[in-house]
């Protein structure tokens, strides 16, 4: 036969019997007893948060700025793929506010955009490896070679921080998840009677 409830763990209640020897009247069970309860909040900030939240937003401040100088000195269609990247700074603002506060659709909105920033981020690292220089034609001078190296340098560069992004959403979803998906049906407490001897 298959349990209907089963206890998950969640919420341990020891409960300490007094000796039946030793018992008078009504003292059998304890006015106090302990009950630990696991607090998926504080699951969620073993991943620390806000740390994380704070890299988030460095790295889409970074690709936002290299995109700017990239934009500007080679063409502007590179701005598609670091522009959006204004995404990883909301991300990081929304996992630092989820760090500081036990608010829980705080913590779920910046689960859903970390879900998101996984996904742009992937999605950045195909475009920047895919879009290449068309406003410029470089020859074979000394000027054109060292532009076209700064060129792949900063497109690498935007590439290994999209990489660090996606590390970072990849970790976040999963101690976020921790705190939002959590099971509420057919769960009971773990109670425990302990008789003192």
């Amino acid at each position: 036969m298959r349990y209907t409830f089963k206890p998950d763990d969640c919420m341990v209640i020891s409960i300490p019997l007094g000796s039946v020897r030793n018992m008078r009247e009504g003292q059998l069970m304890p006015e106090k007893f302990t009950c630990i309860f696991k607090d998926t909040y504080k699951v969620f900030l073993k991943g620390r948060p806000k740390e994380l939240g704070a890299a988030q937003l460095s790295i889409g401040a970074f690709v936002i700025c290299i995109g700017f100088l990239i934009a500007f000195d080679y063409s502007l269609s590179h701005l598609v793929y670091t522009l959006p990247s204004a995404l990883f700074i909301a991300s990081g603002i929304l996992t630092f506010a989820a760090g500081k506060s036990p608010f829980m659709p705080v913590v779920k909105l910046s689960f859903v955009f970390n879900i998101i920033s996984l996904f742009w981020s992937i999605a950045a690292i195909v475009l920047c490896s895919l879009l290449n220089d068309r406003g410029n034609t470089f020859n074979s001078s000394t000027d054109d070679i060292s532009k076209t190296r700064m060129f792949v340098g900063l497109k690498v560069v935007i590439g290994v921080l999209c990489g660090l992004e996606l590390i970072l959403a990849l970790v976040l979803i999963y101690w976020e998840s921790k705190a939002i998906c959590r099971s509420h049906f057919n769960t009971l407490p773990m109670i425990t009677i302990k008789q003192d001897v």
